[in-house]
């Protein structure tokens, strides 16, 4: 537990949210904070069925006043009142329902464009919409794969800084191979006019974004919000997948989990093409996805993060808690009392 206290500092498809919150005047009281952290574990699972259907998705686009670090919160924009937004899961040749509701209280045009889509902007033309307004459009499935999705109305890098990403997996006819557990991990940015460490509700900076300078790096939405009571739990001898994307909008990042290595990385989210073995660190653009397999052999606490590492500490980490019995043939060493190491 030494490295969650060394680094925590300041399921299906989840069809609706919690209600925008107003922000603050003098003579108001300050916006309620909402919990805008999508756990890792907030995933359906694999598809059991085989023959094709037809899958509805249901978005809703919310501007949520949302917890960013401690004693800090930020305007959120967000697909469904989380960060990411809800991770969806079809199967190659399914056709898709999508509907995307404005919720009315929004300030702001919100719609969605899904990298899994053939068809005019991924679905953003048909879905743009005013607040208060519903679309609807449906595409085929023809291509299996790990894809992001997010809100691309102009100016598509804010919407994005927002929050409004997320992921789609298309599974491919004959599903994944099974593991022991699966997670949800997208990497995004924030630019704030504060500095990182600032409290109150912070203001977001158009001028650092097209600068690409952000204050914070997070996974699932907060600063090191897959930390503390949300870090993700496996134990020793399991497997398990991590489905990682950038929503971006700008940074690539490097995914690395401290203390492991990945037995199986499926490229760019490619699932039909073969995985590579034994890997440290994977490449995810912006837009981008990865999917990584690896068994657990140790107990410990591994730090995930993007191995450019002063993004560490601006946000962006987590931890995957291992229990279970020690395994001297693979990994020991003598108690150390100095506190810290390992990046």
């Amino acid at each position: 537990m030494k490295a969650l206290a060394l680094f925590a500092t300041a399921a299906t498809l989840a069809l609706t949210g919690v209600a925008g919150a107003v922000a603050a005047t003098p003579d108001a009281p300050a916006p309620a904070v909402a919990d805008i952290v999508r756990p890792a574990t907030d995933l359906p699972g694999p598809i059991a069925r085989r023959a094709p259907a037809t899958v509805k998705v249901d978005l809703v686009t919310q501007e949520i006043v949302g917890k960013l670090a401690d004693g800090a919160s930020y305007k959120f924009w967000t697909f469904n009142g989380k960060v990411p937004g809800p991770m969806v899961r079809v199967r190659v040749g399914d056709t898709v329902e999508v509907t995307l509701k404005n919720a009315a209280d929004s300030e702001h045009m919100h719609n969605v464009d899904f990298h899994a889509v053939t068809g005019p902007g991924g679905g953003a033309v048909a879905t743009m919409a005013d607040p208060g307004e519903t679309k609807t459009f449906t595409f085929k499935a023809l291509q299996p794969g790990l894809y992001i999705y997010h809100c691309a109305t102009p100016m598509v890098a804010q919407h994005i800084a927002n929050g409004m990403y997320g992921a789609i997996l298309v599974e491919p006819e004959e599903g994944l191979p099974k593991v022991d557990h699966e997670f949800y991990v997208v990497q995004g940015e924030i630019y704030t006019d504060e500095a990182i460490g600032s409290k109150g509700l912070l203001n977001e900076s158009i001028e650092k974004l097209l600068n690409e300078q952000p204050e914070y790096y997070v996974f699932n939405g907060g600063f090191k919000a897959l930390t503390g009571e949300k870090a993700l739990h496996a134990k020793v001898g399991e497997t398990v997948r991590i489905f990682f994307g950038v929503g971006g909008p700008n940074k690539t990042s490097s995914f690395h989990v401290i203390g492991e290595i990945f037995d199986h990385v499926y490229p760019y989210g490619s699932v039909t093409s073969p995985t590579i073995k034994d890997v440290q660190t994977v490449t995810v653009a912006p837009g981008g996805a990865t999917i990584v397999d690896f068994k657990l052999e140790v107990p410990g606490n591994y730090i995930m993060v993007d191995h450019a590492l002063s993004r560490l500490e601006r946000g962006g980490a987590g931890i995957l808690t291992v229990e279970g019995p020690a395994n001297p043939d693979v990994f020991t060493a003598p108690p150390n009392p100095h506190k810290g190491g390992g990046h």
